[in-house]
């Protein structure tokens, strides 16, 4: 286990960083261009960085990146 110590400005920018790859994530996990495999990497890269975006950002905005996996996809 590893401890960290941030200040508040750190912290924003941690934040700002990892929605803007969370929203990537879920952006292209809708694309049905993209091969199966490759998905599978993004899904396994996506709970890595929800994990972390879990333990700084508040509950409201932890519910806005969620995602409810191959069973919530839906097709059109």
């Amino acid at each position: 286990m590893l401890g960290l110590l941030i200040n508040e400005k750190e912290v924003k920018e941690i934040e700002y960083l990892i929605k803007r790859e969370l929203d990537e994530i879920l952006f292209d996990l809708r694309d049905e261009r993209i091969d199966q495999i490759v998905k599978r990497a993004m899904e396994e890269r996506y709970k890595v960085l929800f994990s972390l975006f879990k333990r700084i950002a508040s509950p409201n905005e932890c519910l806005k990146y969620m995602w409810k996996g191959k069973k919530g996809r839906k097709k059109g």
